[in-house]
């Protein structure tokens, strides 16, 4: 299982504010089942990487279909293989154990 942390930006938009853009990806992500997390900067994905994968690209495009010219899309993957089950709660469980 991946955890992966995505952050897409429209550009060339009359609008400074980017929240009606993220509703729309959240509905994607939503729609598809994905576990996740909204953060101030960005939405935690966690499960299959293929999967998280597809629903990013329509997160994307809908972004262009929502009236962006030009997207900008970061992505940040820790896809661990060595320990099971590899989940957002788990990472930040294994932080605030050691504080």
């Amino acid at each position: 299982m991946a955890v992966v942390e995505v952050s897409i930006t429209p550009l060339g938009t009359a609008d400074t504010g980017v929240s009606r853009y993220v509703a729309g990806c959240i509905r994607i992500v939503r729609a598809a089942g994905i576990s996740h997390q909204l953060t101030p900067m960005g939405t935690i994905l966690e499960g299959d990487l293929d999967e998280i994968f597809r629903v990013i690209r329509q997160m994307q495009e809908s972004v262009f279909a929502a009236g962006a010219v030009r997207v900008s899309t970061l992505i940040k993957i820790d896809d661990r293989r060595d320990k099971s089950p590899h989940t957002m709660a788990g990472k930040v469980r294994s932080v605030e154990d050691k504080l």
